[in-house]
This record gives structure tokens, sequence and C-alpha cells, in this order.
């Protein structure tokens, strides 16, 4: 990525929710992607999600520790192979639990630990409606983190999908986390801008990897 005349800085989007640029480092984000690659394999491996309606979602999904499918979450692949979804690793719960320390101060950090990675994959004509991650018994923040291609990551509201929201640019490596006030606002990805990942990141597309805490 070329040098900016200002680096991006932190900045909070709404009360408890924030972004924080350049939160992964290169290296971290490698490791990340080997393991996306790994974890998208069969069984319980990358799917396409279909909604109650009939319609699918043009961003593929996989699922750890949980697998989610609208709008609940079971322990094995019950809208696909019906594989029992995969482990949640020990390294995303200790990277969820900093990154909400880092983003919105230690006392944010939820007791119970991070155990449900979704994890999507967009390609260049991909998006994602406005929704809200609902379907937890936790209100333990939301930990986003981006790799590859920018997104538009629009940030809405709780009561309602349309305005007011505001767009925000999330490029490889960027944190968003979003916990109280914020926790059930809706937000989406209307746009993924191909061609922007680093180069030397090795991604065509987008990955965004979400964490929760179920509170099961």
């Amino acid at each position: 990525m070329t040098a900016e005349l200002f680096p991006r800085a932190r900045a909070e989007i709404a009360p408890g929710a924030v972004q924080v640029p350049d939160w992964l480092d290169p290296g971290i984000q490698r490791e990340l992607l080997a393991a996306c690659r790994e974890w998208a394999r069969p069984p319980a491996g990358l799917r396409t999600v279909r909604t109650p309606g009939g319609g699918t979602m043009s961003a593929r999904q996989v699922c750890l520790g949980w697998h989610w499918y609208p709008y609940a979450y079971a322990r094995t692949v019950v809208d696909g192979d019906g594989a029992p979804v995969k482990p949640f690793p020990d390294r995303l719960r200790e990277l969820g639990r900093r990154a909400v320390a880092d983003a919105l101060g230690p006392a944010a950090v939820a007791p119970e630990p991070y155990d449900i990675a979704l994890i999507n994959f967009y390609d260049g004509d991909a998006h994602m409606g406005m929704h809200r991650d609902a379907d937890e018994r936790s209100d333990a923040p939301v930990v986003s983190l981006s790799l590859g291609d920018t997104c538009v990551f629009r940030f809405g509201n709780t009561e309602t999908r349309g305005r007011p929201y505001t767009d925000v640019e999330l490029r490889s490596g960027d944190l968003f986390v979003f916990g109280g006030a914020s926790r059930l606002a809706h937000h989406g990805v209307p746009r993924i801008h191909p061609g922007t990942a680093p180069p030397g990141l090795g991604l065509t597309g987008r990955l965004n990897i979400t964490l929760r805490v179920s509170g099961c």
C-alpha cells in the first residue's frame, strides 16, 4: 500500500463501535489467510448460505466453534454436508480478547471466552445486506477482522436497516469492534473494491473473520 499523507487513526464510529486501522500486521494476516484456507476445506467447509425465503447469500461462509445458519446455531452443518463444525481455535480466542481490549478498553472484555467464528469470503461482486448479529445469548462485543480487498462497511442503528448509517472503508488488517449501545446495530457490506488487497498477501477477494461469544 502506498504511503499516505496522514496515517489513518483509530475512530469511534458510534458509541461502542470502534475502527482500528492496520491492527493486524502483514505477518499475522498471512498466517490467518493460510488458516482460513485450511478451515475452508471440507468437511464442514466453505458453503453457500441459503436464506429461509429461498435466496442465497453472495458471500460464502465457513464457521468454527458453532455453525450459524439463518437464524440459529448448531454443532453440525445442518444446512450443508451435516458434518460436525470445526473446533474454535485458541489463537482466535486470544485474538478476540485482545481486540476488544485494544478497541474498547480492558473493562469491555467479556468474562466468557469467544467461541464462534463466522468467516465470510467475498469475491468482487459479493455484498452483505443490512442485518443485526442477534442470534447469540451473550451481549459481548463483536470483533471483525478484514483480510484482502478493501470494502465499504455500512454501520447503522439499532432500530432500522435504513438511515442513519455511516460508511467506513475497511482495509486488509483493519479491526472493527462493536459492543455496548451498538451491539445490535444493523450493518452490512454494500460493495467490495476488487484488486485492492496488499500485493504480498496473495488473496483475490476479501475475507472477514467475525468473532462472537455464544453465551451457551
